[in-house]
This record gives C-alpha cells, structure tokens and sequence, in this order.
C-alpha cells in the first residue's frame, strides 16, 4: 500500500500499523445483516482515508454509510478495527496513479475499465491490538498471564480517537488486551 505522510499523531500510528498489511476484510451492512469482503488497500492519503478498487456492479456500494475495515497480521501480532464510511470516486487520473497489474483479473480492460471505481474509506475511529514480540515471547506471555490471574506483557492496546479529525492528536493506549481472546 502507498502511503502518504499523514497531519496527525494519530494517523501517523494507524499508518504504521496497517501500512504492511495487504488485504483487509470491509464489513458492511446490506441490510439483511453484516457482511465483509476482502479488499486490497492501494494508498493511505495523507487525511488518513484508504483507498481501495471496486466495480460499480457490486452490492457494497450503495452501503457505504457505516462501515468496518479489518486489518490482521497474526504472525507480527497486529490487529486493527477501523470504524468509517465510504465513499465511490471516478476520478480516473487517481485510478490510473494507483493502477497495478493484480487488479487486471477483475478489470481486464485495466484502468479504463468502465466498472472500476475507487472506494474511498474515510476512518472515524480505530481500536488496535499490537504485541510485536515473537510469537514465542507471546504465548510466554499468555502463560505468564494464565499463572498470574492477570494480563502480563501482552502488548499494547489502544483507541485512536477523532482520527477524522486532524488537527487532535491524543493516542488513548493501555496494556491490556486480553480479556478479548
């Protein structure tokens, strides 16, 4: 994924913890319930919005007011929620600017494909979960925890607030993140 240089703390965290990620799961509701598709992110714009290819055909896009996008990378211990809406571009200068041979199964006449648009992802909150000892060192810690009663060195947790907004930048963090697994 392309990223910019984001105008916040806080997406400046967000960026480094999804920037190596290469697919993330975004969770819509069709109405008759909550449905997720896998999504490849192309670029993380300096707002913080994340950008993603999609056909115009798909049932995702008239459902873009309320949205989840996942990211997990379960090896480094990496996990994100980011809560949002999305919005469907045309622009076909950005479309080719972020146009990769990957995307030609699905869009066979490339960046001219009549189909293909951008999903604009525009993040207002995110929650992570990030433990980037080894797995090793993690399940130690896990088993220190199931001894001591209580969550030891398994990480950092933490909520990045009013990311929509760049001109705040507080980063609410903690340590534990347990009582979730």
């Amino acid at each position: 994924m392309k990223t910019e240089l984001q105008n916040s703390l806080e997406l400046t965290k967000l960026c480094e913890l999804i920037a190596e990620m290469s697919v993330a799961m975004l969770t819509l509701d069709l109405g008759n319930g909550l449905v997720s598709h896998p999504m490849t992110p192309l670029e993380m714009d300096s707002e913080g919005a994340i950008w993603f290819f999609t056909d115009l055909r798909t049932g995702k896009v008239g459902h873009l007011q309320m949205a989840n996008l996942s990211f997990c990378d379960q090896s480094q211990g990496k996990y994100v929620s980011i809560s949002g809406n999305g919005e469907i571009h045309k622009d076909r200068e950005h479309i080719r600017r972020l146009w990769t041979p990957f995307a030609k199964p699905w869009f066979p006449d490339g960046p001219e494909s009549s189909n293909l648009v951008l999903l604009k992802f525009v993040p207002y909150l995110a929650e992570y979960w990030d433990a980037p000892h080894s797995k090793m060192v993690r399940m130690f810690a896990m088993a220190a925890s199931v001894v001591a009663g209580k969550p030891v060195g398994l990480g950092e947790h933490g909520t990045l607030s009013d990311i929509s907004k760049s001109s705040q930048s507080t980063i609410s963090s903690g340590m534990n993140f347990s009582n979730n697994i």
